[in-house]
Formats: structure tokens, C-alpha cells, sequence
């Protein structure tokens, strides 16, 4: 990114922010939807985060994704004979996935993702001011 550390700090931070809304995303877009067996049911998706070292001060810490993983929850078997969907014995499969607290997620990552850009303005801002300062 730059050669001051705050930006690199600030984007891993908007970068992370940005993985775990899209699998919030992804999770809720799916959180209705039904399959015939157990094993074709969506598997909700949860980022695994990890603090790193900055590069050129290991005194910053930084974020990354490490991962997404597919949550192993069971899915919740509905009783649904005349669904087109329903295996020999009625039932449906859904993800175990809880809007509300997806929605709950997905408001502390947006404000997480505003607080990083907050950063950035305000950094990009004393950088600017810094330069002007000897005219």
C-alpha cells in the first residue's frame, strides 16, 4: 500500500471487514433455502481471522483471513410432504442458519468496515496536512 504502516493496518482491517460481510452475505441469501437430503443442504460460512505482524514494525498488528470454513451444524429437517424437494419420507433440509443474528453480525462488520475507512480519512488527512505544513 504505502510507506506508513497505518494504511496497511487500516486495510487488512477493511479487507477482513469486507470477507466476513460477504460469508454474512452469502449466509443469509441462503438461510431459506431447502434440499432433499442432509448431505446437499448449504453449510453456513464463517471467516477465520488471524492478527499478523506488519512488515516493517512488528510492533503493529495487522489482520488477515485465513480462511472461511463451512460450519458442520446440522441442518434442520422439516416436515414438508408436498414440497417438490422432500425425500421418500416428507421431510426437507435447511441450513441452521439464524438471520437474526447473521443481521446482528453484518451490522458489527459494517461498522467495523466504517471505523477502518474513518481511519484511513483521517490518517490520509494529517499526511496531507504534514506536507502543507512548510508552505
Amino acid at each position: 500500500m504505502s510507506n506508513l504502516p497505518i494504511f496497511d493496518i487500516a486495510g487488512s482491517a477493511l479487507q477482513a471487514q469486507s470477507v466476513r460481510m460477504s460469508t454474512l452475505a452469502s449466509n443469509l441469501a441462503n438461510a431459506d433455502s431447502v434440499a432433499g437430503s442432509p448431505e446437499q443442504v448449504y453449510r453456513p460460512l464463517e471467516p477465520v481471522f488471524r492478527a499478523t505482524a506488519h512488515a516493517h514494525d512488528p510492533a503493529l498488528t495487522g489482520v488477515e483471513v485465513g480462511g472461511i470454513v463451512r460450519r458442520d451444524t446440522p441442518p434442520v429437517q422439516r416436515y414438508e410432504p408436498g414440497h417438490p424437494l422432500a425425500d421418500a419420507q416428507g421431510y426437507v433440509y435447511a441450513p441452521d442458519v439464524d438471520p437474526v443474528s447473521q443481521m446482528v453480525n453484518l451490522i458489527s462488520a459494517s461498522r467495523s468496515y466504517q471505523a477502518g475507512v474513518e481511519i484511513l480519512n483521517t490518517a490520509k488527512d494529517l499526511a496531507v496536512a504534514t506536507l502543507t505544513m512548510g508552505r
